[in-house]
């Protein structure tokens, strides 16, 4: 049976403590925080597997790719912090779930075109709509509107 990532996060907890790798550390923790505060959160009655941890990596990623790009903006003054967060984001990125191609996309786009009989750049909501209910971890949003557009056109 393959390894959980609470497993797997455990893991390689124990193995940054023992490098002392504080950017790893840093990145592990806030993870358990999250995902601590998720499971206390009112409402919570789900359990603790990997969907949430994916659900709240997911999330923690989102929320610093927007900090970098501010990061980013400041130059030099959040060069420090802009690195730090790209790290953290690398450290993340083999937990998420990968992606298609644009290429695989395609055909997503094109039974989504015809499911809704979209015809014009007006419906691309819809064919967004419909290809990202269906495969929303699969497939990334820039890339389904780049085809979307493209098809439409």
């Amino acid at each position: 049976m393959a390894n959980t990532i609470e497993t797997e996060l455990t893991d390689r907890l124990k193995a940054a403590m023992k490098a002392k790798d504080a950017a790893a550390l840093g990145v592990i923790r806030a993870i358990r925080t999250k995902v601590g505060q998720a499971r206390t959160a009112k409402g919570f009655s789900g359990e603790v597997d990997d969907d949430l941890y994916l659900a709240t990596i997911r999330a923690y990623v989102k929320s610093m790719s927007k900090a970098l790009k501010e990061y980013q903006k400041a130059g030099e003054r959040g060069a420090e912090h802009a690195a730090q967060l790209k790290y953290e984001i690398q450290y993340l990125d083999e937990f998420m779930p990968k992606k298609l191609s644009e290429a695989d996309t395609v055909p997503l786009v094109e039974a989504a075109l015809a499911a809704t009989g979209a015809t014009s750049k007006k419906e691309i909501g819809k064919v967004m709509g419909a290809v990202m209910k269906n495969h929303r971890d699969a497939v990334d949003p820039g890339i389904v509107r780049a085809v979307a557009d493209r098809l439409l056109t």
